[in-house]
């Protein structure tokens, strides 16, 4: 029985999209909101953020540098839609060509 129900879930979990990608413009820096395909709008516990779009700043001489930018109103993202739907990965900011 236990067999059955192992290889039952394994199939359910194998049979769908364990991740997606999707596209998403920056609506607010704060707080944070990332518009999805005009459909909905992603924010707070939502949204998972790498380093990589975090503003980075650092004191040099008496005067500020900043190192990378945060996001910002406007910014284009790529994101991952993780497993179960709750949770999007922001991977990185898109630049226009």
């Amino acid at each position: 029985m236990l067999d059955i129900i192992k290889k039952a879930s394994l199939g359910a979990v194998g049979s769908t999209n364990p991740v997606a990608f999707s596209y998403g413009t920056v609506t607010s820096a704060v707080p944070l909101q990332i518009q999805i395909d005009q459909r909905f709008i992603l924010s707070g516990p939502a949204l998972v953020l790498p380093e990589t779009v975090m503003e980075s700043k650092l004191e040099l001489d008496g005067k500020e540098i900043v190192l990378r930018r945060g996001l910002e109103s406007g910014d284009r993202v790529l994101l991952v839609r993780m497993q179960g739907g709750q949770s999007y990965l922001v991977l990185d900011r898109l630049v226009s060509l």
